[in-house]
């Protein structure tokens, strides 16, 4: 009930008995759908907070605000050192005005998702702050109020449609007669149990009330009561605060628990395509077999063939091989030996990786089971802050110069094309800096930046490598070599094609391409 008219006539008055003859000193916006106005009366200072989302509506009263030196827009301007008169609530509506000098009136307009401010001008519209909602151009100020009289007669009639001929009520006094078995009441009845809420709403008390698993503001005592106050204006605060941080516990918690799980499952899925593959490597002899079978017939190969059989010493059987027409049986050979010889070391690397996937999924199970005990917003950001998670999660900021990632205190910048690459290592990396880039084939340049006295942690160079794999042509290999070296040894040669740098005392990390952030 924070904006319905029955609390809004309760505050105006309040507002009113504060704000009478004070200035407008300040009013500006530094936040999408959020709007700040600061008033004086020389020796003490007041603040209006209107955040109005769609989302959510309201107005606070902060003790202080501290405006920010960027991104910070002054409005309203017309109303810069004028005087506030009056505070005037208009009649069974969700809105009310400040009435200025010169004939001005500020009007909060508190209609749910819908909710703006609108500067008048006597009768008529000057600006307003929401200019999504054009039709607030065409509302006239002595307009808004709506005079409804409930007499009994008419309510008799329609005992059972409330909300149809006194839409001001709203859901809470509906609740709140249904408690007092308002349905089951005889006609007579339920005439005095409405005049009787309509008292209690006219001379209210306050409350911060749970009712259906939300935190209301209320005039009536339903629901779980979790505080009680007899001014409008500290309720109307307090509820903002437990509000937002009550929205901001359950937003950051579901997120965190959903990209916790989509890690955990992440993780668990690529163990087993890791162990699989193991699986096939450790089994699959065939490379160094066949190696074995051409060297050991090479004599008895016919130059340029295309294709010999021999017997297969391994199989016990004869065996048919295919050979490269541009290519000498031995150099195949050799380049058999070889290919089996990289599979060998991809087999070491995924050995390493699965024993390190496992102690992750350990971590993440445990770090699940911690996240199901936490009921607080406070325990939650002891939680975030302890093991490194962003409240947003580490995501690419599209709007960025480059590619932007955060991950263990470090800063990942990825470059977006040929030029954005020489303008990432040229001009916005230092010599300190760590350069990644995938090995032998084209892609995006890949900077962490350096901080005084840190040492790279593994776990960054890697999922730095694992985006230097992604944003390349070997996005869709299983496993990526990825070279990285400090800056330093990183240079362009003059005329250079866009991209091209010569790099110098690299060492090379075996990744799987992926977007590693894309799990949290």
């Amino acid at each position: 009930m924070h904006n319905n008219y029955f609390f809004l006539r309760q505050l105006t008055p309040a507002l009113e008995q504060k704000l009478l003859h004070f200035v407008v000193a300040t009013c500006f916006s530094q936040e999408k759908d959020e709007l700040v106005i600061g008033f004086t009366n020389g020796t003490e200072d007041f603040y209006i907070k209107a955040q109005l989302s769609s989302q959510f509506s309201a107005i606070s009263f902060p003790a202080s605000f501290n405006r920010a030196r960027v991104n910070s827009v002054d409005l309203f301007t017309q109303i810069i050192g004028l005087k506030v008169l009056a505070v005037v609530q208009q009649e069974n509506e969700r809105s009310f005005y400040l009435q200025l000098e010169n004939n001005l009136a500020l009007l909060f307009k508190l209609f749910g998702n819908r909710a703006n401010i609108i500067l008048f001008s006597g009768d008529e519209v000057v600006t307003i702050f929401q200019h999504k909602f054009t039709k607030d151009l065409e509302l006239r100020l002595s307009q808004m109020g709506r005079n409804l009289v409930i007499t009994k007669e008419i309510f008799l009639e329609n005992p059972h449609r409330l909300a149809s001929i006194y839409p001001t009520l709203g859901d809470v006094p509906l609740l709140y007669l249904n408690e007092q078995n308002y349905s089951s009441a005889a006609p007579e009845q339920q005439w005095q149990l409405f005049r009787e809420t309509i008292a209690l709403l006219e001379n209210p008390a306050f409350y911060i009330s749970k009712i259906n698993g939300r935190t209301r503001l209320v005039l009536l005592p339903v629901g779980e009561i979790r505080q009680i106050f007899t001014e409008p204006i500290a309720a109307l605060q307090e509820f903002v605060r437990v509000y937002l941080s009550e929205t901001h516990f359950e937003q950051n918690y579901a997120a965190l628990l959903q990209n916790l799980t989509k890690k955990l499952n992440g993780s668990q899925k690529y163990l087993e395509e890791v162990e699989y593959k193991m699986l096939e490597l450790e089994y699959d002899s065939t490379l160094s077999q066949t190696a074995d079978l051409i060297m050991a017939n090479l004599t008895n190969i016919r130059p340029q063939a295309t294709e010999v059989e021999v017997f297969d010493f391994y199989n016990n059987t004869q065996k048919k091989i295919k050979l490269p027409q541009k290519e000498s049986p031995q150099k195949y050979a050799e380049r058999l030996y070889k290919k089996n010889k990289n599979r060998q070391i991809e087999l070491r690397y995924l050995s390493d990786r699965t024993e390190a996937k496992k102690a992750e999924i350990t971590k993440l199970q445990q770090l699940l089971q911690i996240l199901t005990g936490i009921q607080t917003n406070r325990e939650l950001k002891v939680f975030m802050k302890e093991n490194d998670f962003m409240l947003a999660g580490p995501k690419e900021e599209i709007q960025s110069l480059f590619r932007t990632f955060e991950t263990g205190g470090f800063k990942i910048l990825v470059g977006k094309s040929a030029k954005n690459n020489d303008l990432l290592t040229q001009k916005h990396s230092y010599k300190e800096d760590l350069w990644l880039h995938a090995k032998d084939v084209a892609g995006s340049h890949v900077v962490i930046k350096y901080q005084a006295g840190k040492p790279f942690p593994e776990p960054v160079i890697e999922k730095a490598a694992q985006l230097a794999a992604w944003y390349s042509k070997r996005k869709n290999d299983s496993l990526c070599p990825v070279l990285y070296t400090p800056k330093k040894f990183v240079r362009k040669p003059k005329g250079a094609e866009p991209g091209a740098v010569i790099v110098e005392r690299e060492k090379v990390i075996l990744v799987k391409p992926g977007n590693p952030f894309e799990q949290y």
